[in-house]
């Protein structure tokens, strides 16, 4: 289990991360998510021990992490853009990982092979996509404990996400690894995550059980018999977007209680949508505003 304590980190005058409490059960994949900037990156290097924290503290398995070698063994960490060497190959890191962690290395050759990466070209003739995937192979091969991913999806295309996402939800389910994703793409990170974390303005705003989270937010569809001062209805929403005389609400009421709230503005049409993480997401970083 990893428990995050009212951690800090600061570059110069410039605060990234404010008094973040986070715990991370075992076994879970968690979906960190945040706009630019929010710090998510940071929070990842901190967590990893690639940045030190300027206070609080990052205890894992009962272990304080930073420089911490027995932790950093449990720990794998891919980021955004991972660093290599210009004549570094596939089996070059291969033959580099197999002195740090245990290895399988069937298991990295089998996915090189269905990416169709040849084991011997250098990495600076590929892609950030095909690099990417030689990466993530990386990472299956070790199966570690935890599994840090930085823009987890960024540079592959639709059937190696999908492989990714299988190949994720296997680990877990034989390693018991818990896996930490960042990532823009939030349909990506709902097909396969437990638990997710919001990062904004250096702080958690949000965090817990992504299906009992959603459950809690309702979007609503309604259209008025006359049109309405948007600025006049009551504060009963989270977010509220306008498309012609259609209004899209998201809000914390249920179906009864956001009627009942709504019924002196004589609404013609009220239906309730189903919502997505995305959704959740930008009303959380929004709440109480009108996304035009």
């Amino acid at each position: 289990m990893i428990e995050i304590t009212n951690l800090n980190k600061s570059f110069g005058k410039h605060v990234v991360l404010s008094n973040i409490n986070l715990t991370i059960p075992d076994g879970k994949i968690i979906g960190l998510v945040g706009i630019n900037g929010a710090g998510k990156s940071t929070l990842l290097r901190t967590l990893t021990s690639v940045y030190k924290a300027d206070s609080g503290s990052i205890i894992i398995d009962g272990k304080e992490a930073y420089d911490n070698i027995d932790v950093k063994k449990e720990i794998f960490f891919l980021p955004d853009d991972p660093f290599y060497s210009m004549n570094t190959s596939p089996l070059d890191l291969m033959k580099l990982y197999m002195n740090y962690y245990e290895f399988n290395k069937d298991k990295y050759i089998e996915n090189l092979a269905y990416f169709k990466i040849p084991m011997n070209k250098k990495l600076n003739v590929f892609s950030k996509g095909m690099r990417r995937q030689v990466f993530i192979s990386l990472a299956f091969a070790i199966k570690p404990k935890y599994l840090v991913l930085d823009e987890a999806f960024d540079g592959l295309d639709p059937l190696a996400r999908l492989k990714f996402k299988r190949e994720i939800i296997d680990l877990v389910s034989d390693n018991c690894t818990t896996v930490i994703i960042s990532s823009h793409s939030l349909r990506e990170l709902e097909d396969i995550c437990d638990v997710f974390a919001i990062l904004d303005k250096n702080h958690i705003v949000s965090s817990g059980n992504l299906t009992d989270e959603l459950e809690k937010i309702h979007k609503y569809q309604v259209a008025f018999k006359d049109n309405i001062d948007i600025d006049k209805l009551p504060k009963i929403y989270k977010s509220i977007s306008k498309e012609g005389r259609v209004y899209k609400i998201i809000s914390n009421l249920t179906l009864d209680e956001f009627s009942e709230n709504i019924q002196s503005y004589n609404p013609i049409l009220i239906d309730e949508l189903p919502i997505d993480f995305e959704e959740m997401f930008n009303s959380i970083v929004t709440e109480g505003g009108y996304l035009r």
